[in-house]
C-alpha cells in the first residue's frame, strides 16, 4: 500500500507544482510585468518546486538524509538520465549561446561551496543563508543573460489565454494543496518502504524521491527535443541544479539543520562530482550528441549498479 501511496503522492506533488508555475505566470502576464522577468525567475524556481517541497517537508520532520539525498540525487539525475536522454534523442544540437564560457560556472560554484560546508557534518542555518545569497546572485545573472533565451521559456498559450481571478484562485488553491499534501505523503510512504525493505532514508531519498522530483525536468527536456529546441534544456537543467543546491537545500537548513554522514554517502558524492566533471567536458567540447549521452548514461549506470550491488 504505501508504494501506491508513494506514487499517487508523487503524481499529485508535480502536478501541483505545475499547477503553480502556470498561475503564478498567469497572475504575472495580467499585471503587466516584462515576459523576460517571468522567464528568469521561472527558469530559476519553476522545475524544482517539487525538490523544494519534499526536502522542506523531511527536515521539517528531522529527515536530514533524506532531505539532503533528495538534492544530491536529483542534480545526479538531471545531469545523467535528463540530458542523456536528450543528447541521445536530439538529430543536431548547434547552440548559439556558448554555453561553457557563460554558464559553466554555475556547474562548479554550487558544488564547490556544497562541499565546503558540508565537511562539518552539517548544513547549518548560516550555510542555508549562505545558499539563498547565492540564488540570488544566479538570480541576478539570468536577469543580465539574453532576455530572448529567457522569453522562449514563456507558455505561449498562457499568453493569449484571458484571465479571470476566480479560475487562477482556485488552480492555485489546488496547487498548493496538491504540493503541500503530495510531500507530507511522499516523505511518509517513502518512510515507511526504507523500513520494510531495511535499507536506509538516504537510499530512498536518493533514487525514489529524487527520481520522481526530476520527472518535471525530464517532461520539459523531452518536449524540448520534440520541438526542435533541445539545447534549452541544458540551461534549464543547469540553472534546476543551481536552484537544488541553493534554494532547495538552503531552505531546507533554514528550516532545521541537516546533518550529513561523509563517510556513508562518500560513493554518492563521488558520483556527484563525477557527472558534473563530465557535464563541464560536455560542455568545453561541445558534445550535444550521442556520445555525451552514452559519457553520462554510463555514468548513471555506474550510479545505480554500485548503489544496489
Amino acid at each position: 500500500m504505501d508504494y501506491v501511496i508513494f506514487v499517487l503522492a508523487m503524481a499529485a506533488l508535480v502536478y501541483g507544482a505545475d499547477f503553480i508555475i502556470k498561475e503564478s505566470e498567469r497572475i504575472a502576464l495580467h499585471f503587466n510585468i516584462s515576459h523576460f522577468v517571468i522567464g528568469a525567475t521561472l527558469v530559476a524556481f519553476g522545475t524544482s518546486l517539487p525538490e523544494m517541497a519534499a526536502s522542506m517537508m523531511a527536515a521539517g520532520q528531522g529527515k536530514s538524509d533524506m532531505a539532503v539525498a533528495n538534492v544530491v540525487g536529483s542534480v545526479i539525475f538531471n545531469i545523467t538520465l535528463v540530458l542523456g536522454i536528450v543528447f541521445m534523442m536530439a538529430k543536431s544540437m548547434n547552440p548559439q549561446r556558448d554555453l561553457f564560457s557563460k554558464d559553466s560556472a554555475w556547474v562548479v560554484i554550487p558544488l564547490v561551496i556544497f562541499f565546503i560546508m558540508i565537511q562539518d557534518g552539517v548544513v547549518g542555518r548560516v550555510d542555508g543563508v549562505l545558499f539563498l545569497l547565492m540564488m540570488a546572485s544566479y538570480l541576478f545573472f539570468l536577469f543580465t543573460s539574453n532576455k530572448e533565451e529567457l522569453e522562449g521559456e514563456l507558455d505561449e498559450d498562457l499568453v493569449k489565454e484571458k484571465f479571470k481571478w476566480g479560475k487562477s484562485i482556485l488552480l492555485l488553491t489546488i496547487g498548493f494543496v496538491f504540493t503541500i499534501g503530495g510531500a507530507n505523503f511522499v516523505v511518509e510512504s517513502a518512510t515507511h518502504i526504507a523500513r520494510s525493505l531495511e535499507v536506509s532514508e538516504w537510499i530512498i531519498g536518493l533514487f525514489l524521491i529524487s527520481l520522481g522530483t526530476s520527472l518535471p525536468e525530464l517532461v520539459v527536456s523531452i518536449v524540448a527535443v520534440r520541438k526542435g529546441n533541445a539545447e534549452m534544456s541544458i540551461g534549464n537543467i543547469i540553472g534546476s541544479n543551481v536552484a537544488n543546491f541553493s534554494m532547495v537545500l538552503g531552505g531546507s537548513a533554514l528550516l532545521n539543520p541537516l546533518s550529513v554522514d561523509l563517510a556513508a554517502t562518500q560513493f554518492d558524492m563521488l558520483i556527484l562530482v563525477g557527472a558534473s566533471l563530465t557535464l563541464l567536458f560536455v560542455l568545453a567540447n561541445r558534445l550535444y550528441n550521442k556520445a555525451g549521452g552514452v559519457f553520462l548514461l554510463t555514468i548513471l549506470a555506474l550510479f545505480i549498479q554500485n548503489s544496489f550491488a
